[in-house]
């Protein structure tokens, strides 16, 4: 894992934050297909984004800040959210993991500090899986899952169409250990298989 930056802090995403939030992501948007979205958005359209991801619970956004030298004020270097796996209720213990750096800010270790970060908080959370789909090809973000735990379980084959090609999806599974979730029960049916 790369050194971890000392001068970054990381705490919960807030509204002030939403443009530079939008801008990092819609660089993705219109220069790559590590993100399905084709078109950039607003911050305006952002916002229930930002706050389906509250400062508590197993759905949050961190927000990882470095110290512009130039202003004398901290700026926003990236961020990584837990976000639900899917809709319904069984689900509710799962969630879907991203992070999504400012380009300057790649390669030295701010993915990891927000991925340390993450994980820490959801340990108090009844939350036992954590998933990270990832757009092939993209190893440093294939490296900075397997760093934390993560094992690939499965690739969509040409799942999606932009800049004119079709890109595979590869998903990531971990398995989280939660500090204050009950224990699930065994299912006997599967215990006498």
């Amino acid at each position: 894992m790369p050194q971890i930056p000392t001068e970054v802090q990381v705490r919960p995403g807030v509204e002030a934050d939403l443009q530079a939030l939008t801008d990092i992501y819609n660089h993705y948007v219109r220069e790559t297909a590590l993100t399905f979205d084709t078109t950039a958005s607003t911050s305006e359209d952002r916002l229930p984004w930002l706050r389906s991801h509250p400062e508590d619970g197993p759905h949050r956004l961190l927000v990882a800040l470095g110290p512009d030298t130039r202003r004398g004020t901290p700026h926003v270097l990236g961020y990584a959210t837990s976000s639900p796996y899917r809709p319904k209720a069984a689900y509710s213990t799962s969630v879907e993991v991203s992070v999504y750096l400012a380009p300057g800010a790649t390669g030295r270790g701010v993915g990891t500090l927000l991925y340390e970060t993450l994980f820490e908080a959801l340990a108090d959370e009844d939350v036992h899986r954590a998933y990270a789909a990832i757009a092939q090809p993209n190893e440093p973000s294939a490296r900075l899952h397997a760093a934390f735990g993560f094992r690939l379980v499965g690739t969509y084959t040409e799942v999606g169409r932009k800049f004119g090609r079709y890109w595979d999806v590869s998903w990531y599974e971990k398995a989280l250990l939660s500090r204050t979730a009950p224990t699930a029960s065994p299912d006997p049916a599967r215990s006498r298989r």
